[in-house]
């Protein structure tokens, strides 16, 4: 069965990794229209939605920037900073005023590093959210783009 939202953090991680990646954290806030990021931007960072949604989008030669998926309150916000070469995937955009946690990708990598418990989790966390996204971005680039869709229409 494939779930309907990506993992969220808190029911991923364990308290005492959820505590210490909350530890360098910061507020930040993104007013509706703002983007994160674009495809090909460094992957220095990442957040998780506190208030807001954010849309994962893809650019499309010839086209708009496919919407791939819409991101809610507790949803991380970025991948692409775990994995070498660190370069964004997708971009993504505020839809609405929006409140997140920021995190500094380099600090929570040697986080991870130091403690391999830590790591295995917030990689094992961040994986299951790819897993997702990529799936999403298909079923929704097929929905876009195939004769006949994705065959997953209700």
């Amino acid at each position: 069965m494939i779930p309907t939202s990506t993992p969220s953090m808190l029911r991923a991680l364990p308290p005492e990794h959820q505590e210490r990646l909350m530890r360098v954290a910061r507020e930040v806030s993104f007013p509706e229209g703002a983007r994160l990021f674009e495809e090909g931007d460094r992957a220095d960072r990442f957040w998780i939605i506190r208030t807001g949604t954010v849309e994962l989008d893809m650019r499309v030669p010839g086209r708009r920037a496919a919407v791939i998926e819409t991101l809610r309150h507790n949803e991380l916000v970025g991948w692409s900073w775990l994995f070498a070469p660190h370069i964004c995937h997708l971009g993504a955009e505020a839809t609405t005023p929006v409140r997140a946690y920021e995190f500094d990708a380099t600090a929570v990598r040697l986080m991870c590093q130091e403690d391999s418990a830590l790591g295995r989790a917030v990689a094992q966390w961040v994986g299951d959210v790819l897993a997702h996204r990529l799936r999403s971005a298909r079923t929704r680039l097929l929905d876009l783009y195939a004769p006949y869709g994705s065959g997953n229409r209700i």
